[in-house]
Parts: C-alpha cells; sequence; structure tokens
C-alpha cells in the first residue's frame, strides 16, 4: 500500500485515540487549551529558528559558500510549522522534534547517512594511461 495513503488513514486515527486518551484524564477544555498552546508555542519557535536559519544562510552567502544545510533546514522548519498547525498532539510532538535543532541535525545525519552510503558503493572511475603527443607540422 501507497505510504501516503497509510498515513493519511492513520494519522487522524492516532489522533483521535490521543484527543480521547488526553481529553479523559485532563478534561475537555485543558485538552482543547493544549492544542492552541502548543500550536502558538511552536509556532513562535518556528519563526524564531527560521530567522537563524536565514541569518545563518545570508552569512553563508556572503563568504560564497552554498547554504545547503539552511535551505533543507528551512523547509524542514516549514513543514515542522505546518505539523503545529495541524491539531493534534502526535503531530506537534514530531513538528518541535523537526524544529529544535539537536534533533533536526540527528534526524539529517540519519538520512545523509542513509544517501551516502548508497552513493559510495559506486564507483563509476575509469583507469587509463596517457600520452601527449605534439603536432610535428605547425601551421
Amino acid at each position: 500500500m501507497n505510504t501516503l495513503i497509510l498515513s493519511i488513514i492513520l494519522v487522524p486515527i492516532i489522533e483521535i485515540y490521543l484527543f480521547i486518551k488526553i481529553g479523559a484524564q485532563i478534561g475537555a477544555f485543558n485538552t482543547i487549551s493544549l492544542i492552541f498552546i502548543t500550536a502558538i508555542t511552536g509556532i513562535i519557535y518556528a519563526r524564531y529558528e527560521g530567522l537563524n536559519t536565514l541569518k545563518s544562510g545570508f552569512s553563508q552567502m556572503v563568504r560564497n559558500e552554498i547554504p545547503a544545510y539552511e535551505i533543507i533546514s528551512g523547509a524542514a522548519i516549514t513543514f515542522g510549522a505546518l505539523l503545529l498547525i495541524i491539531p493534534g498532539f502526535a503531530t506537534d510532538v514530531l513538528g518541535f522534534l523537526i524544529i529544535f535543532p539537536i534533533t533536526r541535525k540527528l534526524i539529517f545525519g540519519k538520512i545523509s547517512s542513509k544517501f551516502k552510503n548508497k552513493n559510495t558503493k559506486k564507483n563509476d572511475f575509469i583507469e587509463g594511461e596517457f600520452e601527449d603527443i605534439e603536432d610535428d607540422n605547425e601551421r
């Protein structure tokens, strides 16, 4: 089954389950308040981290370096902020994990190590020798 379809089905089921369990423990009003508080806090922190990433990217551009990490990090922060806007506790936890710099670096390290292993296994080198031939007929 397609991963996207599976996640579209499973994420709301998990969120509804968590709403019911947490709502039974702390009450409906407190659950709704907690959802709004995590969303607002997450958006404020995502904005802060996004501005820090933007500053870091500009400083790398000034030094004539490509801000590859900052571009990927900015996209991840945007995705994390989107997860925080979506009401739910599981998406909030995942959103906060993506927004925090320490866990974001760990996630990027795991993902990049998978891509590095694929690229290092394949060596497309052609070995050979060459000889410099000078043209005797000068024009």
